[in-house]
């Protein structure tokens, strides 16, 4: 599994984070934990394979948003013991 991080500019509201994690969703059908904050301009997702970072950004772009960088690194899933 890995862990998606997107830095996005352009996300002004909690409609345009409703906005983005849909497309996130749509693009990555194995997305899961998918956040974003138009706080921080970053999006994060789990996913089991590591998408196409091509789609992601033209399918984030097409909506009006900005991808300013892609980061991939190993999910480790955190236990409570």
């Amino acid at each position: 599994m890995v862990k998606i991080v997107l830095k996005i500019d352009g996300m002004m509201c909690n409609m345009c984070e409703s906005h983005v994690n849909d497309v996130i969703r749509k693009i990555v059908p194995d997305a899961k934990k998918v956040k974003s904050s138009h706080k921080t301009g970053e999006s994060t997702f789990i996913s089991n394979n590591q998408p196409e970072e091509n789609q992601i950004v033209a399918a984030i772009v097409e909506t009006g948003y900005t991808v300013l960088s892609m980061n991939v690194e190993p999910y480790k899933k955190r236990f409570l013991f």
